[in-house]
């Protein structure tokens, strides 16, 4: 049903609010079982270590054992009563992380000192044991002060150029992230450079097929609307002056990009811009996989612990073929 916009702007919310709610939601369950790959770094290591003494993970340190144990004298850290499984490169700790997962023995993957693609190609081969019928995507979590609750992005990471099918699995990878996040009826904005179809524009016509899939029972548990450009996504006044009248325009909780240019310029404008902190998480594999970058401070990395927290705990939704 059409909702009418408001002209009264939502207020904003305190900077880290958004992240500190996922964590608090996170620290009443017990620690998530989780391999770390190649925490051969004293910054991927601080924040495995960091988060086991927050209570979120029990990690599993897996890398070659001499630089594992350097890290941790580069960076003051006791690791003594941390399970360690030492293997000769990071390749090796990745296929490792992917076995225990496969097994039951890890219940999430975190990422540590080794490139985005290496870990991925572990995870995504075919026997790694972590394939689902779900195309896997990523999706950042934002905590924009501006914002006045959380925005998730999908697929700013992982998808280059994704095809309709892969879309509807991006979209609704995204709303099950929402609903680990008790998000129960999330918005969902496919965007685009327009809000009208364009034949000549094929995120236009992806959008409007995406939000037709949703009526057909095709992705479920979330509310779709699309085309919309980013401005009348999230601005009630934008929406408003466009004459778009929909439950989700200038309300949207999920922003899904057209591809992983538009997706990842995005997230890092919001980044440096907008002062967003984040957390990051792949969906649509066996168990949640954590990616964290160099730049992300302390506070995006137990963010992202505590959403692996909450994702590993729900039941992604079925839908239609």
């Amino acid at each position: 049903m059409a909702v009418e916009p408001s002209a009264c702007p939502e207020p904003s919310s305190p900077a880290g609010t958004q992240l500190q709610r996922l964590l608090r939601m996170a620290e009443v369950q017990p620690p998530l079982r989780t391999a770390v790959v190649h925490p051969v770094d004293a910054l991927s290591l601080t924040g495995a270590v960091e988060a086991a003494r927050r209570g979120l993970i029990d990690p599993i340190l897996i890398g070659p054992m001499a630089r594992v144990r350097a890290a941790a004298q580069a960076g003051g850290l006791d690791i003594s009563g941390l399970e360690l499984i030492d293997v000769e490169h990071s390749h090796n700790a990745a296929a490792r992380a992917c076995e225990l997962a496969a097994r039951g023995e890890a219940a999430a993957i975190m990422k540590g000192a080794l490139h985005t693609d290496e870990l991925l190609e572990a995870v995504v081969a075919a026997q790694s044991g972590l394939r689902t019928d779900r195309r896997m995507s990523h999706v950042f979590v934002l905590d924009v002060p501006s914002y006045p609750r959380p925005l998730l992005v999908s697929d700013a990471a992982l998808n280059i150029a994704p095809d309709l099918a892969t879309k509807r699995d991006i979209v609704q990878n995204a709303i099950d992230c929402a609903h680990a996040m008790d998000i129960p009826d999330p918005k969902v904005a496919i965007l685009s450079a327009v809000e009208t179809v364009n034949p000549k524009m094929v995120s236009t016509l992806d959008a409007a097929a995406l939000c037709k899939m949703a009526d057909r029972g095709q992705i479920v548990g979330g509310r779709l609307d699309g085309p919309l450009a980013f401005d009348n996504a999230i601005s009630v006044e934008a929406a408003e002056a466009k004459g778009i009248r929909s439950a989700v325009a200038g309300r949207a909780d999920i922003l899904i990009v057209p591809d992983i240019e538009s997706g990842n310029m995005l997230a890092k404008q919001l980044f440096y811009l907008s002062n967003a902190q984040s957390a990051g998480i792949i969906m649509g594999a066996r168990v949640p996989i954590m990616l964290t970058s160099r730049s992300d401070p302390e506070a995006s990395r137990l963010a992202s612990c505590a959403l692996a927290i909450l994702v590993s705990q729900h039941k992604p939704a079925k839908y239609l073929r």
